[in-house]
């Protein structure tokens, strides 16, 4: 032990003990999936508390020179069931009792299962030094080696932090209908008992209106179950926003749901409101499960599939390269899908996967931070099989109980999942999110960081072509645009089977005006080549302002491809809105081909003969004083947009570009960019404070402007960008990408040169690098969104792999 003491001593100024915010990763690898319970352990580096598999570690000290780690290995307890069900030796294991995570009663985190020994080991000859051993060294080297292995182990990991925070589900605001609730002097008085939906005649998941006392089931879950979605029609009818869950009615309280807020609420008034209509609070006994109580059993349910497409089918477990499975984060679906699909085209593979070691090499100090490293990482941990082997069989050894047979260890995405939601409003939540504007964000983020070299979205990007005639001048304009997805309407009146619709909706009719369950509703079934003929449809524009003829008039639009690209990505556009703004699913089954040609959807150009409308600005809608830096936005109108339950900034944004002329004009441009990448984006506003000569001189942060700067732009412009947005990263980088033309023509030193000098030697920039294919395409992955509703449901996808 004298040479671990000698050793120690050298390291010691070297070894940090965690202090409050500390980033410590102490659960994952920064470049794999290694955790302390995979083969080898997890080596944390006691200087930078970053965490390493066994075969990244070397790495790590040979590019900074730490030698002191703490070996984190762990290891499955063998469990043998007793009579109370729990771990031998353990009291048996509570089951939760709140929808929390990290507090009393909520759903346990821990690792409870596992015996974990931990050391400290000295690169490079991977010396190791235990508690036990410290115990004989000099003071001065045990002291402050023991606080800095008992401050890593007590402090709680990223991972921890990030994915399972204390988190209660059942804290409930206040609802703002509660306190003036209207109630209908109607007469109606509900039994103690006994009820049932007055549609359907459903005598379970039954709410009661707070408002005129109304008796009706709740939604339809996205498995099938639950109700009919009675009660949620006829608050729709009437906006009578409370309803009651009969049947969870206690003296201390029920389940009360606002419609108008989304969410369960509390009722402080809610013994007055059930009294109005003959309910007794104080007599009253539970006799339904709670909401809390049904999600806490959705949550306790081992396998999901058990409501996917092929619940009712033996499948047989893949597993090897290219078939790692993702372990869902809470709701994470929607990312795993996406992933899953993108790493089987070729331009993320070689640009992720093929150039591991150099992306690994090039990484900056922190590599949890840097996204080439985790994008790169995920890829090689779903290609290269590595957590992708079968789990043993329970008949090799009796003394396991290991994971069911079949199944891989597969991948936890946390750090990944963290990286790319930072900032985020809605992707750096565990609630469910929308897999196209995932797919969207994430292809906004690789554009960011690939200003230089290889682009794997080129994959998907391709130019659209809209050709407008004027229907007056009969004169045309072409413009181009970039896009990555194309979006494929569904034409509802093109279904194939509109007999059985209408017979299936008269039965309908029928029941509900004899009071009888109403039947199930069949699915209407659109062609796809139905959809692609509502694409490829001539688009009337009512508002054209026409150079040619100086006024508004009419004008057709029809969009085609200028090119195409070699992975084409298709959205079926079957979420939509209905008369009431409430967005909903369309119920449609649409069958795919497995090849595609689009090559007569392919744009011409200008037409021999035709005339183009002359290149003249229409006037402008406002003209604000150059000096105002921020505009006055119509709040009613700003209002009336957030209720429909659309993000502030989008509305704002409707309002500011729409020059405050009203509901409908803000309406329609809400309608006509919800699909942009950028559609909840803070709104940046021009500011003359932003044009050459006139930029403040105030100090920006360095670590932003390196953060800038690394996605392959100059100091200059990175300047510039955090100038016009106030410092603030997230948006400087929005202004960025907004402004690259701006940034193209900076008179700016480069270099050495003189910004003449520059300007003169500089070649035009280029557009958008696209690919052009013969537009024939050939299925080999689709991702399904299951269920009824656009704010919850699963998403899986499906993957062609060797004709499989």
């Amino acid at each position: 032990m004298a040479e671990a003491s000698e050793v120690l001593m050298s390291v010691l100024s070297t070894i940090r003990v965690p202090r409050p915010g500390d980033r410590v990763h102490k659960d994952e690898c920064a470049l794999s999936f290694a955790t302390p319970e995979s083969e080898g352990g997890l080596y944390v580096c006691m200087n930078t508390f970053l965490g390493f598999g066994s075969q990244y570690v070397d790495r790590h000290y040979k590019k900074t020179g730490q030698r002191a780690y703490l070996h984190i290995s762990r290891t499955r307890k063998t469990q043998k069931e007793d009579d109370n069900g729990s771990g031998s030796g353990d009291p048996p294991k509570k089951k939760p009792t709140r929808l929390a995570i990290g507090i009393e009663g909520g759903f346990d985190v821990e690792q409870e299962h596992y015996e974990e020994e931990v050391k400290v080991v000295i690169l490079p000859d991977r010396l190791e030094v235990t508690s036990e051993d410290l115990a004989t060294m000099p003071d001065v080297v045990r002291e402050r080696v023991s606080l800095s292995m008992a401050g890593l182990m007590a402090a709680d990991s990223v991972s921890h932090t990030l994915q399972v925070q204390q988190w209660d589900g059942e804290v409930r605001q206040e609802s703002k209908h509660a306190a003036d609730l209207k109630q209908l002097d109607n007469g109606i008085k509900i039994p103690p008992s006994g009820w049932k939906c007055e549609v359907c005649d459903l005598q379970e998941n039954l709410w009661m209106n707070l408002t005129d006392g109304k008796v009706l089931c709740g939604r339809r879950y996205f498995d099938g179950s639950g109700g009919n979605n009675h009660a949620l029609l006829h608050y729709q009818q009437t906006g009578y926003p409370l309803a009651v869950k009969l049947g969870t009615i206690t003296p201390d309280g029920a389940d009360v749901y606002s419609y108008d807020e989304d969410d369960m609420v509390l009722d402080a008034k809610l013994p007055e409101h059930l009294a109005h209509f003959g309910i007794d609070m104080m007599t009253m006994e539970k006799t339904e499960r709670t909401m809390t109580e049904l999600e806490i059993a959705v949550n306790q349910r081992v396998g999901e599939w058990e409501v996917i497409q092929e619940s009712g089918a033996t499948l047989r477990p893949l597993s090897g390269p290219g078939l790692t499975g993702m372990k869902n984060l809470g709701n994470s679906c929607y990312l795993n899908s996406v992933m899953q699909v993108l790493f089987t085209v070729p331009d993320f593979q070689r640009k992720y996967v093929s150039n591991i070691e150099k992306i690994f090499d090039d990484a900056p100090a922190d590599p949890t931070q840097d996204f080439k490293t985790q994008v790169a990482k995920l890829g090689y941990g779903l290609l290269s099989g590595e957590y992708s082997k079968p789990a043993p069989d329970p008949g090799d050894d009796p003394s396991l109980t290991p994971e069911p047979r079949g199944d891989q260890v597969g991948i936890a995405p946390r750090m990944f999942k963290a990286l790319i939601g930072r900032g985020h409003p809605e992707f750096s939540t565990n609630r469910q999110q929308d897999a196209q504007e995932y797919l969207l964000h994430f292809i906004n983020m690789v554009e960011r960081n690939c200003r230089s070299g290889q682009n794997p979205s080129e994959a998907f990007r391709f130019l659209v072509e809209e050709r407008i005639v004027c229907q007056q001048s009969l004169k045309a304009k072409y413009t181009q645009r970039v896009d990555y997805i194309v979006q494929v309407p569904v034409p509802m009146d093109q279904a194939t089977n509109t007999e059985e619709l209408q017979e299936a909706e008269h039965r309908r009719e029928e029941a509900e005006a004899a009071g009888a369950p109403p039947p199930p509703m069949p699915r209407a079934c659109i062609p796809f080549s139905a959809c692609l003929a509502a694409l490829s449809e001539p688009e009337t524009l009512t508002d054209f302002w026409s150079s040619a003829v100086q006024a508004k008039t009419t004008a057709s639009k029809t969009t085609r491809f200028a090119s195409f690209p070699d992975h084409l990505v298709i959205q079926i556009k079957k979420f939509t809105f209905g008369l009431d703004w409430v967005p909903k699913k369309l119920d449609v089954s649409i069958d795919m081909p497995d090849t595609l040609d689009l090559s007569a959807l392919r744009g011409t150009g200008q037409q021999p003969g035709e005339e183009l409308l002359p290149e003249v600005a229409p006037p402008p809608l406002v003209t604000p004083d150059v000096e105002v830096k921020a505009p006055v936005l119509d709040d009613s109108t700003v209002s009336q947009l957030c209720e429909m339950g659309f993000p502030l900034e989008a509305c704002r944004k409707a309002v500011y570009y729409t020059g405050n002329t009203g509901i409908d004009a803000a309406m329609n441009w809400v309608m006509g960019h919800m699909d942009d990448a950028d559609f909840s984006a803070p709104l940046v506003l021009p500011s003359c404070s932003s044009t050459p000569g006139t930029t403040p001189t105030e100090a920006v942060s360095e670590e932003h402007l390196a953060t800038i700067v690394s996605m392959g732009f100059s100091r200059d412009q990175a300047t510039r960008a955090l100038r016009a947005t106030s410092n603030v990263l997230e948006r400087a980088v929005d202004w960025i990408f907004s402004h690259l033309d701006d940034l193209e023509s900076m008179e700016v030193s480069e270099g050495g040169r003189s910004a003449g000098e520059s300007e003169g030697n500089r070649e035009p920039p280029p557009g958008p690098r696209v690919r052009d294919g013969p537009g024939k395409y050939e299925l080999f992955a689709f991702i399904s969104h299951m269920g009824t509703s656009t704010m919850c449901g699963h998403y899986v996808c499906h993957i062609k792999k060797d004709q499989q």
